[in-house]
């Protein structure tokens, strides 16, 4: 199965010279994510909630990809979406999270995402998303 999903990635030949910030206050939810990105030959590191995004792009640093959660303390998905675009961020947003209800998705779409993956990513899912940054 491991050589099947590195064939996966190989086969697409997704940039290996990528950025990604996994925002999540669930550490294991955040390792699982980073550890795909990982796989995927992406850079990343994960932060637990809006405010830490918000504040590591303001000392400076940017991202190719940020994946999101939405339910998170301090500052949610949605607030640090909002507030990320307003400080003109252009980087690919991901919403990731286990909501399913159609006006709560929408809401996080209308916050300034790019796409939305409901939880868990999978290695078909990270696949989907990195063929977006590269087109």
């Amino acid at each position: 199965m491991e050589d099947k999903n590195k064939n996966l990635l190989a086969s697409q030949d997704l940039a290996t010279n990528l950025t990604a910030l996994v925002v999540d206050d669930n550490i294991i939810n955040r390792k699982i994510h980073q550890k795909l990105l990982k796989n995927a030959g992406l850079k990343n590191q994960g932060v637990g909630n809006g405010k830490e995004a918000v504040d590591i792009h303001c000392y400076g640093q940017s991202f190719d990809l940020i994946l999101m959660d939405m339910d998170m303390p301090i500052m949610n998905g949605i607030e640090a979406t909002k507030k990320l675009r307003s400080m003109g961020i252009c980087s690919m947003i991901v919403g990731v999270s286990s909501r399913s209800m159609e006006s709560e998705i929408q809401q996080f779409m209308e916050a300034g995402l790019d796409d939305y993956q409901v939880k868990p990513l999978t290695i078909t899912k990270l696949s989907s998303i990195l063929h977006k940054i590269k087109h």
